[in-house]
């Protein structure tokens, strides 16, 4: 741990110590950190701009001692955490569990199945409202919480000390949070039915990324799903987002243009952003 696991500070929110994990050299100690552990909060820092899968930046996990920041820039073996956190016997704790549990699957192929939403607890508790982190945090500990860094670059090296703060709060209140959830849900008679809520967003987190996208195409026919299916294919292939090939818009246009058999192929191609996109969607359609 010398010089490679940093020792940030002391929290005393909630009496946990903050750890910079960057080295492959600590696997050892998260092991030690995480195998006793019954409840595990999870939160992750990434980019989404210009891939089309998730950039992870920054791996946030607590427990009752600790919190442990994994800059998963630099440490780059994590897969040992797939049996750690798929343990039934553990509860992961998060907020907003889709968008986490996506970006655990896509980059880690990490799928878990034993999840609590904080996000999602809260809804049945306060009657069906959407509520953000910060205003959960402040119900239960009268804490406001500093957002200025969700918007910053975590694809950027070193991180901030501002950054490191606001992703150790991000997981810091987790696990008391769900202890008092657990409490009202039990009092409320509704604990069995946000565990099945949770399991759907789990599930939904859990699946491909084109899975979700091909069920807004609800009146698309045979022919815009294919097309739809193949710039999938092509976007994951390249890491680029797909409007980065050609806009939704535009997928009706190019399906009547392909059923045209007059139709010029640059009058398809001047609908594509990517010139080498086209010409392997050309091949596609066998024009």
């Amino acid at each position: 741990m010398i010089g490679i696991l940093k020792k940030l500070g002391y929290n005393l929110k909630n009496k946990k110590t903050i750890y910079l994990v960057e080295s492959d050299e600590n696997e050892e100690f998260i092991k030690e950190s995480l195998e006793k552990e019954k409840y595990i909060g999870i939160d992750t820092e990434f980019n989404w701009r210009n891939t089309y899968f998730p950039e992870l930046s920054l791996l946030q996990i607590s427990t009752s001692s600790k919190i442990l920041l994994i800059d998963c820039l630099k440490f780059k073996k994590l897969g040992f955490l797939n049996n750690i956190l798929k343990d039934k016997a553990k509860t992961i704790i998060m907020h907003s569990s889709r968008s986490d549990t996506t970006v655990l699957n896509t980059n880690l192929n990490i799928k878990l199945n034993n999840c609590f939403d904080i996000q999602i607890a809260e809804k049945f508790i306060n009657g069906g409202e959407i509520k953000n982190y910060g205003f959960i945090v402040a119900k239960y500990f009268g804490y406001k919480l500093d957002k200025s860094e969700t918007n910053s670059n975590w694809l950027k090296r070193p991180l901030t000390h501002q950054q490191l703060e606001y992703a150790a709060d991000d997981v810091n209140f987790l696990i008391p949070i769900y202890e008092k959830q657990l409490k009202n849900l039990k009092k409320l008679k509704k604990e069995k039915e946000v565990i099945s809520e949770f399991k759907k967003e789990t599930l939904l987190g859990n699946q491909e990324l084109y899975i979700s996208r091909l069920k807004k195409l609800k009146k698309a026919s045979k022919e815009e799903r294919d097309i739809f299916l193949w710039r999938e294919k092509y976007a994951s292939e390249k890491n680029l987002p797909p409007s980065y090939i050609f806009e939704d818009k535009f997928l009706k246009t190019i399906t009547k243009k392909i059923k045209n058999k007059k139709e010029e192929p640059d009058e398809i191609l001047r609908l594509f952003k990517d010139k080498s996109s086209a010409k392997e969607f050309l091949k596609f359609i066998e024009l």
